[in-house]
């Protein structure tokens, strides 16, 4: 009988280090997973905070540049040929420096993607385009240039509500 309890205690107590070992596998492998699965949800969210920033900002930044169209605009409406002169190359200078800064905004989008919000975006900066034509055209005078910048609100409205379509799109498909 003394030699079945010391097999017995010693079956006992394998089986106590054995089923230890097997539970502190079981743990690790858990606590990995538990922090590969964290470490993918922060990733996925600072992917999607970077590119709402960069959405937004874009969006503002539309926003801003058509508000420079509407005081060419209203410039171009003005009676007395050198204010309209004066008034026009001022704005000139600030359509530039919006565009080269909505240029910039979106090159951010086409980094942060994806692919459908980087061709949204392109097609925004594109759509500042015939404004830009045609407010070259309204500086020297050409009589059709002032109907091709007024027809050049359309497309540029247009092209802003597809981007933001993109983003909204990008941005729930996560």
């Amino acid at each position: 009988m003394p030699d079945s309890t010391f097999w017995i205690a010693a079956l006992t107590g394998g089986t106590a280090v054995l089923a230890s070992w097997v539970t502190s596998r079981g743990n690790t492998r858990a606590a990995r997973i538990q922090a590969e699965t964290a470490a993918r949800a922060q990733q996925s969210e600072r992917l999607r905070e970077g590119r709402r920033t960069a959405y937004l900002d874009l969006i503002e930044h539309a926003h801003q540049t058509a508000e420079v169209y509407w005081e060419v605009s209203a410039a171009q409406r003005t009676a007395d040929p050198e204010r309209r002169a004066t008034a026009l190359a001022e704005l000139v200078e600030r359509e530039l420096d919006a565009y080269g800064k909505l240029r910039r905004r979106v090159r951010v989008v086409e980094l942060e993607g994806p692919p459908g919000a980087a061709a949204a975006a392109n097609a925004l900066q594109k759509a500042t385009g015939p404004f830009h034509r045609a407010l070259r055209g309204i500086r020297s005078d050409d009589p059709e240039a002032v109907g091709h910048f007024d027809a050049a609100y359309r497309p540029f409205w247009s092209a802003l509500t597809d981007f933001v379509d993109a983003a909204r799109d990008a941005l729930h498909a996560e």
